[in-house]
């Protein structure tokens, strides 16, 4: 299934964007389905599904089946149990249900979903989550130490109740299931994610960040589109308050064209956009099946023969060498770019190696890694 993720910043029109794609794929007739929380129900219908995460039902009903699975313990700690009525949603729920919609819409029977997500920067944050939890979750509690598992049963045969640590790795092993599938959705490569800019003077800057906080997870930006754009020619305009107007936007979106190339332009309506007509002059490109976008590929280049050394490359569009760090520690390699920051597991050769450098060129990371003459085979 190919799957569309919108975001961008807020008030800049990603629900709208959002619900019009949805809405041209349905009626270029594709099983569409629009994952939002915020768009009108009354779009459903003429082949578009809406599913709207409800993080509040999520939260209750999570809560609720993991305080069934650990009441023995709670009973020993002599908790009162929670009844579902006084259960209110936690603030950190919404990514959860989010994750759960993506995973959900991925399995089901529609050609394409098309998903509306938080604003940018809590979409960046969003998109890394599931891998994220689960090295803490490896790390806190290692798959490894389950082998004392056949003590468990005598240990809680001596206590009187079952012991806390069996429902404690069912409960991570089920979290490990939800993540793993998540983050497959995320990693899929027909997945694509669409970011939706008013042309401002924030506009480059939001780019810039979307395009590294995706590059360093791995993902690439599918596409731009320019929202709310002005009529008309600035320098023709009568209106000196409009032309003004009219003339910064286009310069801002010439700054969007030549970082990116392709910018997909939409009008703006004059008005909020309302009901399925007012979406249909604002579907961002031609609704037809696409071949997946280019993602970043982090390449090894052989330069033992030349320098001793490998190369690792590593996509950081827009990334500056200021803001930039990164520290090996065991097989990872803890990489910080500005306020994003991601653990990349080091590739089997690699391993083998010490890092002896590193440079930025281009947008390009390159690591230099000096085999272990220790732990590298020798050649005959």
């Amino acid at each position: 299934m190919e799957i569309i993720l919108v975001t961008g910043p807020g008030g800049a029109g990603r629900t709208t964007v959002a619900a019009a794609t949805a809405l041209a794929e349905a009626r270029a007739g594709r099983r569409a389905l629009l994952v939002s929380e915020e768009a009108d129900p009354a779009l459903a219908g003429d082949g578009l599904t809406l599913l709207r995460p409800e993080p509040a039902a999520d939260f209750r009903r999570e809560f609720l089946a993991l305080q069934a699975r650990s009441g023995a313990a709670l009973d020993l700690l002599g908790a009162a149990p929670f009844e579902e009525a006084e259960l209110t949603e936690l603030p950190g729920s919404r990514p959860f249900a989010l994750l759960r919609a993506l995973r959900d819409a991925a399995a089901g029977p529609h050609d394409l979903a098309v998903v509306d997500l938080p604003p940018l920067p809590e979409a960046l944050a969003l998109l890394a989550l599931p891998e994220q939890l689960r090295r803490y979750l490896r790390r806190l509690l290692p798959p490894e130490r389950q082998a004392a598992r056949a003590l468990r049963p005598m240990l809680a045969q001596l206590a009187g109740v079952p012991m806390p640590a069996q429902w404690l790795y069912e409960t991570t092993a089920r979290w490990e299931t939800e993540l793993a599938a998540a983050q497959a959705v995320v990693d899929a490569p027909t997945t694509r994610v669409r970011l939706v800019l008013e042309p401002g003077p924030a506009a480059a800057r939001a780019l810039r960040t979307a395009r590294l906080g995706l590059a360093l997870q791995g993902l690439a930006l599918d596409s731009v589109v320019a929202n709310r754009l002005l009529p008309g020619d600035p320098d023709a305009t009568a209106d000196p308050w409009l032309a003004g107007l009219t003339a910064r936007q286009h310069r801002h979106l010439a700054e969007l064209r030549t970082a990116v190339g392709v910018v997909h332009e939409l009008p703006h309506l004059g008005r909020d956009p309302h009901g399925a007509d007012d979406l249909a002059l604002l579907a961002p490109v031609p609704p037809a099946p696409r071949e997946p976008g280019p993602v970043p590929v982090r390449e090894i280049e052989d330069r033992r023969a030349e320098d001793g050394v490998l190369v690792w490359h590593i996509p950081l569009p827009g990334a500056v060498k200021e803001e930039l760090s990164l520290v090996r520690r065991g097989d990872e390699l803890l990489l910080a770019v500005g306020p994003f920051r991601r653990h990349l597991a080091l590739p089997g050769a690699l391993r083998r190696c010490t890092v002896s450098g590193a440079g930025l060129v281009d947008g390009d990371l390159r690591v230099r890694f000096t085999p272990d003459p220790g732990l590298w085979p020798r050649t005959p």
